[in-house]
């Protein structure tokens, strides 16, 4: 009776076996094709990556500059943005240019105006947001934080990431507090969670 029982056990066993290897099989020799647009979408999608990544870390990209790069299919890179250095400018479009599948660049980032009431109120939005007390702090701890802080002709615009709706209230009401301010837009963006 034994006997019966271990052969039938190994019958089983071999079963199981050969069925699973041949499974494996058959989903090796089936390779996934891409259709040529989803390669042209990765590729888009990794140059958009890289776009990204020259523009943050610029020497001298900060808290009170924001850069954004658009792609099209044919590599042409459209460059937007506000910076309060010439250089910041200048470095972003040749930082992208240097790019492998970028075939041209159209610049279209906006030099600030030098206005020393504009230095004071990026400054005072800036103590307002980031202070020791504040809840956003966080936010101005990395080398690239991820609230800028415009100020063009007594005018802030707030753009950026934040983790909640209630971080992004916050950083609002903390910028319509600074005096001086002709108006205040609030462009943050709340991210999205992967839940």
């Amino acid at each position: 009776m034994s006997k019966i029982v271990q052969g039938l056990l190994l019958a089983g066993l071999f079963t199981a076996l050969c069925s699973a290897s041949s499974t494996a099989a058959a989903q090796q020799k089936s390779p996934k094709l891409e259709s040529p647009d989803s390669r042209a979408e990765n590729r888009m999608r990794a140059l958009e990556r890289e776009v990204r990544h020259e523009l943050v870390t610029l020497p001298y990209y900060g808290v009170f500059d924001w850069l954004e790069g658009s792609v099209q299919a044919n590599g042409t890179v459209t460059l937007r943005g506000e910076v309060v250095r010439p250089s910041t400018k200048s470095d972003a479009e040749r930082r992208v240019r240097n790019i492998e599948s970028v075939t041209k660049v159209v610049n279209r980032i906006k030099v600030l105006p030098l206005s020393p009431s504009d230095d004071r109120l990026r400054l005072e939005l800036y103590r307002a947001l980031f202070n020791w007390n504040s809840p956003l702090m966080r936010y101005a701890v990395p080398a690239n934080p991820s609230i800028h802080i415009i100020v063009d002709n007594g005018r802030a615009t707030l753009k950026g990431v934040v983790a909640s709706k209630m971080d992004k209230q916050l950083a609002y009401t903390a910028a319509r507090g600074v005096p001086g301010l002709f108006d205040v837009r609030n462009e943050l963006q709340v991210e999205v969670s992967g839940d």
